[in-house]
């Protein structure tokens, strides 16, 4: 069984792209496919005169790549905190310092 599918996605206002991803990757794309969508057709019914679809589609990509910083942070929050915790139960369990 090939493990590459070759589908075709609609964002915003552009030509359909045709792209290669994993099958286990396929509804993560279509899933960012419909978000994308689905926020740019939101804020086109709310943008200024002064701003083209690809403006809007801009500050759509914009918008998603804060919302991965933000998880990135939190991410690496864990991380310290876990660091910590199994720091401190070693010290604990092994009596080591």
């Amino acid at each position: 069984m090939k493990d590459k599918l070759n589908i075709t996605i609609k964002v915003a206002d552009l030509a359909h792209i045709g792209m290669q991803v994993t099958r286990k990757d396929e509804e993560a794309v279509r899933l960012a496919e419909y978000y994308v969508n689905r926020v740019w057709s939101k804020w086109m019914g709310d943008k200024p005169q002064d701003k083209t679809s690809k403006d809007v589609l801009g500050m759509v990509a914009v918008h998603f790549a804060k919302l991965y910083v933000l998880e990135q942070r939190k991410n690496e929050n864990t991380d310290e905190v876990l660091r910590k915790f199994e720091e401190e139960l070693d010290r604990i369990l092994l009596k080591v310092e």
